[in-house]
């Protein structure tokens, strides 16, 4: 489906669509209250923000907490900067906790990751802000929200912004709910990687490189599987990629609404995917990743967390490097940009390959290996869905085979 508009962004905040965000500050001098009221939280404590602005030059830590409650006055109204940090790489970092909330504050400036969570059962975070003052640009830290090796995690009604990898991030985690939030002027808005049990839902991603990733990579603790995404508004994630070289994330394109890579049973639906210059949907798999990206290794130069792009990704016996249960329906999708951001390198394939009118949905076409062809592939496990409106432009990039045989038939994946 084609729409005859073009949009700037979705959401005309205080950032507007720019390269920078400069919030005007008033620090307070009596930061280190909050830091001892941290350090000395104990279980069923809630540890009340005041109003203001506040400056940390190191990480505030919850460890081995129970039942802990972070609140501040607002999300706008709260706020604690680690734009000094000279210690840790978090701006607040929790770790082996149960049921901790935070709630209406602001957290900017981190060295690393702005919030991160690591092996914690509970962890919900409800109208918050994480945002990188001054230029966006890749020195930036990797994630906003970060939980990792968590379990039973509530993202709601909250805000991410500056991140050089992902706004809104949730990885090697089970039992996980991302909803209601905005996701802008990161690298990827919002990322599921290696997660198991996922809704996505109700959210916004708009202004971008990518607006909603789900990823499964190589070498970690678990595989993601079974992740729904629906009712969200993606739109104009035109961003140009800022990540780190050698970051996961700087394989994604500019222009890109969804990609879904090298993980399994995956349902989007119900989403409006508008105005994503490159790709509204985009199912690969990490072999055609690995082959693009060529030999941009490089060592993360920032503080956070950020995945590296596997080049010896095979090594892991356990990982599947093919997106596999796939079902895309009933999406709006639209783009009526003439060409592709041709700043990377899928962008100026497809501008090679589609000129003047670049598919909505694509499927890099790269075979697993034992299936020979697409009627055996939508016979296994290797199954890809699609159930979108007649005029939704679809390609099969047969990346496997040297694209040679790019077709726009999608029949092959109707669903059933």
């Amino acid at each position: 489906m084609r729409i005859g508009f073009g949009l700037c962004c979705l959401m005309l905040l205080a950032v507007g669509c720019t390269d920078t965000y400069n919030p005007e500050r008033n620090f307070r001098a009596d930061g280190e209250d909050i830091e001892l009221v941290f350090l000395t939280a104990e279980d069923s404590s809630v540890i009340e923000l005041p109003e203001g602005h506040f400056r940390f030059d190191r990480s505030l830590i919850l460890d081995g907490v129970r039942h802990v409650t972070v609140r501040g006055a607002g999300m706008d109204k709260t706020v604690l900067s680690f734009l000094d940090q000279s210690e840790g790489a978090e701006g607040i970092r929790v770790v082996n906790s149960q049921n901790v909330v935070f709630e209406d504050f602001t957290v900017e400036d981190a060295e690393g990751d702005n919030i991160k969570v690591m092996d914690t059962d509970g962890i919900s975070f409800l109208r918050v802000k994480v945002a990188w003052t001054g230029p966006i640009d890749e020195t930036n830290g990797a994630y906003g929200f970060y939980p990792v090796q968590c379990r039973n995690v509530l993202i709601d009604e909250c805000e991410a912004m500056g991140a050089s990898d992902a706004g809104i991030y949730v990885g090697q985690s089970d039992s996980v709910i991302i909803r209601n939030n905005k996701a802008y002027m990161n690298v990827a808005g919002i990322e599921s990687e290696n997660s198991r049990w996922v809704k996505i839902y109700g959210n916004e991603a708009t202004d971008n490189t990518g607006g909603i990733l789900i990823f499964d990579l190589p070498g970690l603790t678990q595989f993601g599987k079974d992740i729904e995404a629906y009712d969200n508004v993606v739109v104009e994630n035109n961003r140009k990629n800022f990540a780190p070289e050698g970051n996961i994330v700087a394989a994604v394109p500019p222009g890109s609404g969804f990609m879904i890579l090298a993980t399994e049973d995956v349902y989007v639906h119900d989403n409006e995917i508008l105005e994503n210059r490159t790709v509204g949907a985009a199912i690969i798999s990490y072999a055609l990743v690995s082959e693009l990206t060529g030999d941009n290794d490089s060592e993360n130069s920032n503080a956070g967390s950020a995945q590296q792009i596997n080049r010896k990704y095979e090594e892991d016996a356990a990982y599947n490097p093919y997106p596999r249960g796939i079902r895309l329906e009933n999406n709006t999708v639209s783009n009526s940009y003439v060409l592709p951001a041709t700043s990377h390198d899928f962008g100026r394939l497809f501008l090679l390959k589609f000129p003047f009118e670049t598919p909505d949905i694509v499927y890099d076409g790269v075979l697993p290996p034992g299936i020979s062809d697409r009627q055996e592939l939508q016979s296994s496990e290797y199954k890809i869905c699609l159930a979108e409106d007649i005029e939704t432009r679809f390609a099969d990039l047969d990346a496997g085979k040297g694209f040679e045989a790019i077709s726009h038939d999608k029949s092959i994946f109707a669903c059933p």
